[in-house]
């Protein structure tokens, strides 16, 4: 596997840092390549700003057809560059951070919000159909991704009858209308609940875990996602009626049901 790790954590001492090194020392230890953004680290700009695709500040800044110009022009900032250049690289995608507020931290939602551009992450129309290729068609089918997260929260409270809200759930944005929009291949996230009880036992259960999912990722079954372009949706992109009719929300857009994500 050729890797780019995606990191969002301020503190180098902290679970998920010990977390991230023991990963990527498996994979060193196996023969695989990587990459990493530590986005803390790199002090990176979640900011889109005009300066960021050389627009003029005088015209309004429509973002998308900005970005698709700057990106097909070569005109992007270079840390947006260095970031599409890791992840072209790349064939796959790991993204980890600490769950606050039920969702990422700010400076990794900028980092989409910058380096996945119209032209570089979506935008491309299927010239047979003239319909937009995305939801599990893209600029980045092939490529697959893998969520890591650790929580406060125990694990129970994160599963389809917990308090806080299934992961899957919580994590839909990013899984699906993220990560399977541009076309990658999304396996089930990795959960490290009781982050702030870690003991040295729970360490070492939770470090067992993750280099099994790292070690079995490429052959793990993805997230059973619907595509948007193989007929389960209609001209105006509503799921069928027939399809799971006693579903709505994120559970209909799966074709069976997710196993639960903190297994």
């Amino acid at each position: 596997m050729k890797i780019l790790w995606l990191f969002a954590h301020p503190d180098e001492r902290s679970l998920s840092a010990a977390l991230k090194t023991d990963g990527l020392r498996t994979l060193e230890a196996h023969g695989h390549q990587h990459r990493v953004s530590d986005l803390y680290a790199m002090k990176w700009n979640p900011v889109v700003d005009p300066a960021d695709y050389g627009h003029d500040p005088t015209e309004r800044f429509h973002v998308g057809p900005a970005s698709e110009r700057a990106y097909t022009e070569g005109r992007l900032s270079p840390d947006i560059a260095s970031e599409q250049q890791k992840l072209a690289w790349a064939d796959t995608l790991i993204i980890q951070f600490p769950l606050w507020w039920y969702g990422m931290p700010a400076i990794l939602k900028g980092w989409f919000d910058r380096v996945f551009v119209k032209g570089f992450a979506f935008g491309i129309t299927d010239p047979a159909t003239g319909r937009p290729q995305r939801y599990g068609d893209g600029k980045l089918t092939g490529k697959r991704a893998m969520v890591i997260v650790t929580a406060g929260a125990r694990a129970a409270t994160l599963g389809p009858r917990g308090v806080n809200g299934d992961l899957n759930d919580l994590l839909f944005p990013l899984q699906h209308n993220t990560l399977w929009y541009t076309g990658m291949s999304v396996v089930p996230p990795l959960l490290i609940p009781g982050a702030d009880r870690t003991t040295p036992e729970t360490y070492e259960t939770a470090t067992t875990r993750l280099r099994d999912r790292l070690l079995t990722l490429p052959s793990t079954t993805p997230l059973p996602f619907r595509h948007q372009n193989t007929g389960d949706y209609d001209d105006n992109l509503l799921l069928h009626p027939h399809l799971t009719p006693a579903l709505t929300g994120p559970a209909a857009h799966y074709t069976s049901p997710p196993p639960p994500a903190h297994i």
